[in-house]
């Protein structure tokens, strides 16, 4: 938002002016009188050693008129911040650091923002914002698509991920080479819901395959336990949390990325079609503050972590910087895309995998599912 500055030379001016009446009525009107301390110019005026009293009383004045002309202009330019939330549900976590950081720095508030964030286990991030919860929920595409087949008019506004961060991890040593060598073994994952659900579904559909074709055996979020004990043949996680996981504890891994077989939007700032026809300003205003914050943890990690320990207890910083490092190619993608980027055929793509799955009925119209209008 911009702010229109009142010119201050006006002031300046009338000052000036007050200040040259004073002077001249302190001349004397040319009188040739003089007294002790004070001697008479060849123009007629007194100069003196001290200040005159209608001088001193004018810088009185002037201060209190300065004064008086920032405090009014302060009152004017004030401007009340809007209250907003955005449910990112799980719990604080490096991985949302751009919005710790555009808060911190003051970008939302710059954008006339009051920003709340709402972390927390919600099973349907999209519906209670719906019902009004949250201005905007940190979701994924599919999430999104599965949410407008149900008739809620919901857009992304912004694809913070740029790729789909979600692998099939096999040990270094394993027999599964290609993904079609996942045929007739057992994959582990935390259950049958969530994005490494649905990624395994995407790889799955790559291939040729069925959920039939594999074991699917849910454990939970014990993947890193589970391929170390060798309990299962692989496992579902995400790109940059688990092979970090695994390599640190000494087991070096392979790994099938979803965005390299299947292409997927992932999570992003999603928002009503109402939210976005009603208060365009506002949607506009936090898209760009969030992509502001994600450019400078792209551009400075360190800072995004120290930064993020303010949001997060307990941050393991090494931990946290191996994550982040991971995370910035995801957020990055290709490079030729600006951050925060649609793309029209990854959503088609998409859509067209959550039909052939029975995720979603049938294919919607697109153009109301999202806009690159804020990025």
């Amino acid at each position: 938002m911009q702010i229109r500055h009142r010119p201050s030379f006006l002031l300046s001016l009338s000052l000036l002016f007050i200040m040259s009446s004073v002077v001249l009525a302190a001349c004397g009107g040319g009188s040739n009188s003089n007294s002790a301390g004070s001697s008479t110019s060849s123009n007629g005026c007194k100069s003196s050693n001290s200040t005159p009293a209608a001088l001193s009383n004018l810088f009185t004045t002037t201060q209190l008129a300065s004064f008086n002309e920032t405090y009014h202009y302060t009152a004017r330019t004030t401007t009340t911040l809007k209250n907003v939330s955005i449910g990112l549900g799980y719990i604080p976590n490096i991985q949302f650091a751009p919005f710790y950081v555009a808060q911190s720095k003051g970008y939302y508030k710059a954008a006339g923002l009051n920003v709340t964030f709402h972390h927390g286990f919600v099973n349907d991030l999209i519906g209670s914002m719906v019902l009004g919860h949250d201005n905007f929920v940190f979701a994924s595409g599919d999430e999104e698509l599965v949410a407008r087949s149900k008739n809620l008019s919901v857009v992304n506004v912004a694809t913070i991920y740029q790729r789909y961060p979600v692998s099939l991890i096999v040990p270094a040593n394993s027999s599964i080479c290609k993904l079609v060598d996942i045929k007739g073994h057992t994959i582990g994952e935390p259950g049958p819901f969530g994005a490494t659900h649905v990624g395994l579904l995407a790889l799955l559909y790559h291939a040729h395959l069925s959920s039939s074709d594999v074991h699917m055996q849910s454990i939970g979020f014990t993947q890193v336990q589970a391929l170390l004990t060798h309990r299962v043949d692989a496992v579902v996680g995400y790109s940059n949390n688990e092979p970090l996981q695994l390599r640190k504890q000494g087991l070096d891994v392979r790994t099938f990325d979803v965005s390299n077989y299947q292409p997927l939007i992932s999570n992003g700032i999603v928002t009503t079609q109402s939210t976005l026809q009603k208060q365009p300003d506002v949607v506009r205003g936090f898209v760009r503050a969030t992509i502001q914050g994600l450019k400078d943890v792209i551009a400075n990690p360190a800072e995004a972590l120290q930064i993020s320990k303010n949001y997060i207890q307990g941050l393991d910083t090494d931990n946290a910087m191996s994550v982040l490092q991971a995370t910035i190619p995801i957020w990055q993608g290709n490079g030729k895309n600006p951050l925060g980027y649609n793309d029209g055929a990854t959503w088609q793509s998409m859509q067209q995998f959550l039909v052939a799955q029975k995720i979603i009925s049938s294919t919607q119209d697109l153009s109301q599912a999202y806009t690159n209008l804020n990025i």
